[in-house]
């Protein structure tokens, strides 16, 4: 088989995936947009100008205005700020809760993996909606409480994922070898399979940012999520259909903004799945 161009001048793994690269490059500029955001916006989030409602994209106001006049790109800007805060502070606790729920269930076994993977069933047996919705309604919005029903729906995941991880590198000649010269099971855990156990939690963890970008804006555009004037994207998306008619870029905008953020992860996940895989790397030399 006549082998690409990139494996012909030898370029790595990393550099010859189209998704990998195209997930990052979007990926990194979100995250900038959102770090940088002062610096970013031209102008102030609570700045109205009445007379300058509904203005198209112009100099002064890159993507134009809201209802209020308020400069939608400035509002962008920030609303990626939140966005991202609450799926990384989601998906951060997600990925600890049930990565350590995954490696005991999966070393010990027994009676231990069968208490802890009954009660992540029992999680997955309610609806992930109704389940956000209840936290939500009974906490109040906030983002707080918005990253905690988005933990609640996601650490289960995670679990499934390193219990079965764990189930195949327990019977590894090095775990068995770590076991036999007295090793503790804290130490086998975090020095022996939790470090290969990082590459499928990576890919998880980079596909459930998207996911909780997608499930805040839900959240937000049901009114659930963080209260106006708080510059959420799905908050945005929402109060913009009522325009969408005769203003149709308000909505168009903060749809545009998820869509190609959540694109971005899924790529990157998808990317990092391909390199990080050593059957692919395996398939690909051939």
């Amino acid at each position: 088989m006549k082998k690409s161009l990139a494996r012909r001048i030898g370029l790595p793994p990393v550099l010859r995936n189209a998704s990998l690269l195209i997930g990052a490059a979007l990926t990194l500029t979100i995250v900038g947009l959102a770090v940088f955001a002062p610096l970013v916006a031209t102008h102030d989030l609570t700045q109205m100008d009445m007379t300058n409602r509904f203005s198209g994209p112009s100099a002064a106001h890159l993507l134009g205005t809201d209802n209020f006049g308020r400069d939608l790109w400035s509002r962008l800007v920030y609303g990626a700020r939140i966005s991202l805060s609450i799926s990384l502070i989601a998906v951060t606790a997600s990925a600890l809760i049930g990565t350590v729920v995954g490696l005991v269930a999966g070393y010990f076994g027994g009676w231990v993996d069968m208490v802890l993977m009954r009660i992540t069933d029992i999680f997955l047996g309610f609806p992930p909606l109704v389940l956000v919705l209840a936290i939500v309604a009974v906490m109040g919005p906030g983002l707080f409480n918005v990253a905690l029903s988005l933990v609640v729906v996601s650490w289960t995941e995670y679990a499934r994922v390193v219990r079965s991880t764990t189930l195949s590198l327990r019977e590894r000649n090095y775990v068995q070898a770590a076991q036999a010269l007295g090793a503790s099971s804290p130490r086998i855990l975090f020095r022996e399979i939790l470090p290969n156990s990082l590459g499928p939690i990576t890919v998880l963890a980079s596909l459930g940012l998207g996911t909780a970008i997608i499930w805040e804006s839900a959240l937000s555009f049901l009114g659930f999520g963080l209260p106006p004037p708080a510059p959420t994207w799905g908050w945005s998306l929402s109060y913009g259909t009522r325009f969408i008619r005769d203003e149709p870029w308000m909505s168009i905008i903060s749809g545009a903004a998820i869509m190609v953020t959540v694109l971005g992860f899924n790529l990157l996940g998808d990317g990092l799945r391909d390199v990080l895989d050593p059957r692919r790397l395996t398939r690909g030399k051939g």
